[in-house]
């Protein structure tokens, strides 16, 4: 299994986030990518430095004036004049916009000028903050997502790209969940280009609010998301079985909401049922959105999977047989996250 990864992605070293109105330490930190280094290095996988697609890939799936937003945010803030208060250390958002637009329709730019007024435009929630280095991180991030998709375009078989940081939660236009740019949408959308018929199969603890938006009125997607019940679990407005698509989109998104507690047999439960999704939608290839979060004993997590379950998740993806990109989201406990990727690692590779 090829595996893609650059240090330009440690770059993004963010300092807060909001959780229940406290400022608080962040989760996405820098270790999470060392510990998943680790793993792949003792299973003696090598990392790839993926190339410097520039903008290109992430225009596909994400909108121009959002991505002009990312770039200049830092920047723009640092200079930023207003009475009687300096900027903080990291862009925020003190105001949420009037809409949040409609899954699977794109909302118009921005408005208003101020980066006051596009920064609660653009950015979804408090847990993403944009430092001096934030843009970098996560364009090189998308691109480890390209370079495993271009690998798996090439060969037919599998790829591994450790995004960090994360892109499942990120929509077209908005960041939120710790991701700014949808590394598994951009890698769908790379596939889709050749193959015409490609799934996303999401089995992080949240549920792929982003991914769904993006491809809620397309039909050539399947995007399918097991995850842990979100009505009082993050993204709460979203992640839902009535759930199923719009337009010509109807019935191509399924979510397999899971309850608060489960252990490995109902996760493994949904994991099926998303397979046998997948089998009646006969892809081309696809991405797995895999994440870690589910572990009983991840900080932010309220489901119990153990490690065990990690490699039974890996053999049922393998055993589709299907060109596969695995992109990594989530997954906060940096001490189980690489033991948890070698199970999947070894489970995927006997299920093929």
């Amino acid at each position: 299994m090829k595996a893609f990864f650059t240090d330009e992605q440690l770059l993004h070293d963010p300092q807060q986030f909001m959780r229940l109105g406290r400022i608080s330490k962040p989760t996405d930190l820098p270790s999470r990518a060392h510990a998943l280094r680790d793993a792949l290095a003792q299973r003696g996988i090598a990392l790839a430095e993926p190339a410097d697609y520039g903008r290109v890939p992430l225009e596909a799936v994400h909108s121009a004036d959002y991505l002009d937003y990312l770039e200049s945010a830092y920047r723009l803030w640092r200079d930023l004049k207003m009475p009687g208060v300096e900027p903080g250390i990291e862009v925020l958002p003190n105001l949420s916009p009037y809409t949040s637009g409609t899954p699977g329709v794109a909302r118009a730019p921005c408005p208003s000028p101020s980066l006051v007024a596009r920064t609660g435009y653009y950015i979804g929630d408090l847990s993403c903050p944009i430092g001096p280095d934030t843009w970098r991180s996560v364009l090189r991030s998308a691109h480890t997502a390209v370079a495993a998709a271009d690998a798996v375009l090439e060969s037919g078989g599998a790829a591994y790209a450790l995004c960090r940081p994360s892109g499942h939660h990120a929509h077209r236009d908005r960041a939120s969940g710790f991701c700014y740019i949808n590394n598994s949408a951009i890698a769908a959308q790379r596939l889709c280009e050749r193959h015409g018929r490609v799934a996303v199969f999401d089995v992080d603890a949240h549920h792929g609010d982003g991914t769904q938006n993006i491809f809620y009125a397309r039909d050539d997607v399947l995007t399918v998301s097991t995850h842990a019940d979100p009505s009082t679990y993050y993204p709460f407005y979203t992640g839902y079985a009535h759930e199923r698509g719009a337009g010509v989109g109807e019935g191509f998104n399924l979510n397999i909401p899971v309850a608060h507690g489960a252990g490995n047999d109902a996760f493994l439960q949904a994991v099926d049922q998303g397979a046998a999704a997948l089998r009646a939608f006969a892809p081309k290839a696809l991405v797995l959105a895999l994440g870690f979060d589910t572990y009983k004993d991840d900080p932010i997590s309220v489901l119990k999977l153990d490690l065990d379950a990690y490699r039974h998740i890996g053999e049922r993806v393998g055993a589709l047989g299907l060109p596969t990109v695995v992109v990594q989201e989530g997954g906060y406990m940096v001490e189980a996250i690489g033991p948890a990727l070698d199970n999947f690692i070894q489970g995927f590779l006997a299920g093929r």
